[in-house]
């Protein structure tokens, strides 16, 4: 399924969970892992210094060689390492072309280590460029086992929503890997001056389930059996509640294409569930 790894390597705690996650799936099931690390050099603000350049390089290159053996001496597999000049999402994406891989895998934060999530920055440029799967892991990740028992797919009947289903699917064949689709009916009362009557109420489940019931249909088209579920409330705070009750170990998401107008809509639901959920996020392509 995933026979080209890359993963996003910067040498902090995150990007090592990466490591760990694409280490375990390719020791599980085959396929091969590329480090890449960018060296970002600002001419303009180290000019002056032009040797910390080579200085940055050489300490990428003996973190990566370092890592090279962790994962040949821990877990029995090959992999490679590249070294190029750039901005990391940039340096990734062409990376991840070049060598036509079939996931990218990037850990949560970034190499300070602050509790913050980095879209905007590094996880969204490469979400909203990347042609490929890309996997965020976190940190600490301590369910990272490169092997998928419980699946979440939050699903709303866009084709998006589709194709996560269809790769929870292929994950399901693989792992054996129990399935649940999420439905999040939203809080129109917060949206608008919305009053919502019992009989109202009743045609918002009504229409909830017909739409939950296409994820159970598609899934059935694979000969995969699954479970949905329908709640209501804000859609981030519940995918994370579900996947803390269901005790899942990977949530898969569509990606919503990322145009610029889908960023403004869905960004910030992305964002909080990779943000706070407790197991890695398929993001979908």
């Amino acid at each position: 399924m995933y026979e080209t790894i890359l993963v996003g390597f910067d040498e902090s705690l995150s990007s090592k969970a990466a490591v760990i996650e694409a280490s375990n799936w390719v020791k599980k099931h085959g396929g091969k892992i590329i480090l890449v690390h960018a060296v970002f050099f600002n001419t303009e603000e180290f000019g002056f210094a032009p040797e910390q350049q080579e200085k940055r390089f050489k300490t990428g290159e003996k973190a990566c060689i370092q890592t090279i053996d962790m994962i040949t001496s821990e877990f029995g597999i090959d992999a490679q390492y590249l070294l190029c000049e750039g901005e990391s999402p940039d340096v990734i994406i062409d990376v991840a072309k070049g060598k036509k891989a079939d996931l990218i895998v990037l850990g949560t934060f970034g190499r300070k280590g602050l509790r913050r999530l980095l879209m905007g920055s590094v996880i969204s440029d490469v979400i909203g460029k990347s042609p490929i799967d890309v996997l965020v892991v976190k940190t600490p990740c301590n369910k990272c086992t490169g092997q998928y028992k419980s699946i979440l797919v939050p699903f709303d009947g866009s084709e998006f929503s589709k194709k996560a289903v269809a790769r929870a699917c292929e994950l399901s064949k693989i792992d054996g890997s129990s399935i649940t689709a999420l439905y999040v009916i939203p809080q129109y009362e917060e949206m608008v001056e919305f009053f919502s009557t019992s009989s109202i109420k009743k045609r918002l489940y009504q229409e909830a389930d017909k739409i939950i019931n296409a994820a159970v249909s598609l899934a059935s088209s694979q000969g995969i059996t699954i479970q949905k579920e329908i709640v209501q409330g804000h859609s981030a705070d519940n995918i994370i509640e579900a996947t803390k009750k269901q005790n899942n170990d990977l949530i898969i998401i569509g990606s919503h294409g990322y145009s610029e107008i889908d960023k403004a809509i869905i960004g910030s639901t992305a964002e909080r569930v990779i943000a706070n959920a407790s197991c890695p996020v398929l993001v979908v392509r």
